[in-house]
């Protein structure tokens, strides 16, 4: 087909795996050019493969981009600062990169003057919302196209098997084995595990599955002591007190708390979570280096915010977490929280000590310069400059409601 007869330019969201391999062909069957994309966030896979890949199959341009110090800086950070974390459990490694994918794919699309994005994600999942929302939120111009709501995908490709004849007749290479029935999801922040075998959710995952830590019983016998560094709400420094090592640069320190974590069966997590198109999914997922500045970051605030900036920062977590997990990172609501919780992390600097050790995260202590802890003034054995008598007319005053509840109502006596 001619570049006249050609439907436009599309920048697809590219990994090389079965899916989005498939949609490259199907794309230039249609009549797309295509531009094939492949963020590098540390999945730790061969990408130079994959562009070979996506070139023969037809790909007019390939981009590889390495956004892995990005994807920490500018995205796993502010994170850190809010606590975030989905329905008690989930530490959002697959929502937070979303955003950071998507961001590079426009700015792409923009200079290659493209006509329309796309990805492989499902009609039933989150990431298909995350995507789109982040894509029209960044260039209001561009169209999305989604193969997987797309009668004449969706209907030619009705189940898996479908998608193996389909690749075997082009010449894909299929790396889809029946030894992994789950389909995975890995980057910086985490490895993500469902579908499959995992959809059943009373299905124990087999310890085959996880890639990034070991099974808690097979981990060391001996406990590794960390000592992590925060200033302004985020790590800046990673010391092993047990074996020595120091990593100081964001990206490093990162991927070495992964390393360590894992070594030690920090971070699993098996979960049933409610996606935002409104089901119920089954997860399994591997944060450890996330889980554990979570931990230190939890203790080393408890010593340096305020405790009612803490609740009104809280308040706001709960629906920045919520943003994020739903694509709407790049709102306009949810810039807004992050530039609050920003400020709310000025003071928030200090050493956390911890231990890990065959799957926990144990506090050993915490200091900080900045620190709103006063050891005399808590103390015990020392009345400082407290009057123990203030504390009478304290509970007078916020008794006097619970008094004229009982007085005029009656109490529970």
């Amino acid at each position: 087909m001619s570049a006249k007869e050609s439907k436009g330019t599309v920048v697809l969201a590219y990994s090389g795996g079965l899916d989005t391999s498939i949609v490259l062909v199907w794309f230039i069957e249609q009549g797309y050019d295509v531009i094939a994309y492949m963020a590098d966030i540390g999945q730790d896979e061969d990408l130079e493969a994959a562009r070979a890949k996506a070139t023969k199959l037809g790909a007019k341009k390939v981009f590889i981009e390495d956004l892995k110090e990005e994807f920490v800086t500018d995205f796993i950070w502010p994170t850190v600062q809010a606590n975030s974390i989905y329905e008690d459990r989930y530490l959002l490694g697959t929502a937070i990169a979303r955003p950071c994918i998507a961001k590079r794919q426009c700015e792409i699309a923009v200079k290659e003057k493209a006509q329309f994005v796309s990805h492989g994600a499902t009609g039933k999942g989150n990431d298909q919302i995350r995507f789109e929302l982040a894509f029209y939120a960044l260039t209001a111009d561009i169209e999305a196209l989604a193969p997987w709501r797309m009668p004449e995908f969706y209907k030619r490709f009705v189940g898996r098997q479908d998608l193996l004849d389909y690749a075997k007749e082009q010449g894909i290479p299929v790396p889809v084995t029946k030894k992994s029935p789950w389909s995975m999801d890995a980057n910086l922040m985490h490895i993500s595990y469902e579908s499959g075998i995992l959809e059943d959710p009373a299905t124990h995952a087999p310890e085959g599955l996880y890639k990034m830590t070991v099974s808690p019983e097979e981990a060391p016998d001996k406990k590794e002591v960390l000592e992590i560094e925060f200033m302004k709400g985020v790590p800046t420094k990673v010391t092993n007190k047990t074996d020595g090592t120091v990593k100081d640069t964001p990206l490093e320190l990162f991927q070495y708390l992964n390393v360590v974590g894992g070594r030690n069966g920090v971070g699993r997590i098996d979960i049933v979570e409610n996606r935002f198109i409104g089901m119920k999914s089954r997860g399994c997922y591997e944060t450890p280096a996330g889980a554990i500045i979570r931990e230190a970051h939890l203790d080393v605030e408890a010593l340096t915010i305020d405790r009612e900036v803490r609740k009104v920062r809280d308040m706001l977590s709960v629906q920045f977490t919520q943003q994020i997990y739903n694509g709407l990172w790049w709102s306009p609501e949810s810039k807004l929280i992050r530039k609050f919780i920003s400020d709310t992390q000025e003071h928030v600097e200090g050493v956390v000590e911890l231990a890990l050790y065959k799957g926990n995260i144990t506090i050993l202590g915490r200091k900080s310069p900045k620190s709103l802890y006063d050891a005399e003034l808590v103390s015990m054995d020392v009345e400082g400059d407290y009057d123990p008598r203030n504390s009478t007319g304290f509970i007078k005053v916020n008794a006097l409601r619970l008094r004229e509840n009982a007085r005029l109502r009656g109490g529970d006596i």
